[in-house]
């Protein structure tokens, strides 16, 4: 179909051509079938939006980027946060005292600063690499409260916090069965 429609007479070069768009990150082939391609980045779905999904949290908010994702999930629109939303997948004791175990998948939005309210869960860097924090205002200061066993809460500064963004929620499988597989096909 695809060779019909931009006049290519080899099924081989309309293959070499989606291998390309691939390899650049703009589709995502099926190995498992020989017409299977995905386009990505483009919803089709409009009860569902297209999620990237990261294996870890990035050591520092300067590395994190959209397009290393290893694979996306389809989540409910509603649940899905806004453009630039990610899920991670937690590591042990990322965000222990929550209850959140090894293999969830935490869903992180984009915000600012400005947006952030009392309680509210975030992925920031204080300059020890990105950890998971319950953000509190104090009077005219705010507080980082660590979710990290053993950590302590820290006053911070507004205008110097590297913010990745903030949780909205966490997907997490619960019957046991063989975890999702982020190994790039």
């Amino acid at each position: 179909e695809i060779g019909r429609r931009f006049g290519i007479k080899s099924t081989k070069t309309v293959s070499e051509h989606l291998q390309v768009l691939a390899d650049k990150g703009f589709l995502e082939r099926d190995p498992s079938r020989s017409r299977g391609v995905r386009i990505l980045g483009i919803d089709l779905n409009t009860q569902t939006v297209s999620v990237p999904c990261f294996d870890r949290v990035p050591e520092t908010v300067s590395e994190f980027r959209i397009e290393d994702a290893e694979v996306h999930f389809s989540v409910d629109r509603r649940m899905g946060g806004l453009e630039g939303s990610f899920i991670v997948v937690a590591a042990a004791n990322d965000l222990a005292l929550l209850g959140v175990e090894e293999g969830d998948h935490i869903l992180i939005s984009p915000t600012s600063m400005e947006e952030l309210e009392t309680g509210a869960i975030i992925a920031a860097d204080l300059g020890e690499g990105i950890s998971y924090y319950r953000f509190t205002e104090a009077g005219a200061g705010a507080r980082l409260e660590s979710l990290q066993p053993g950590k302590d809460e820290s006053p911070i500064e507004p205008t110097t916090l590297d913010l990745l963004g903030r949780v909205i929620g966490l997907y997490r499988r619960m019957d046991n069965g063989s975890k999702v597989n982020l190994t790039q096909h």
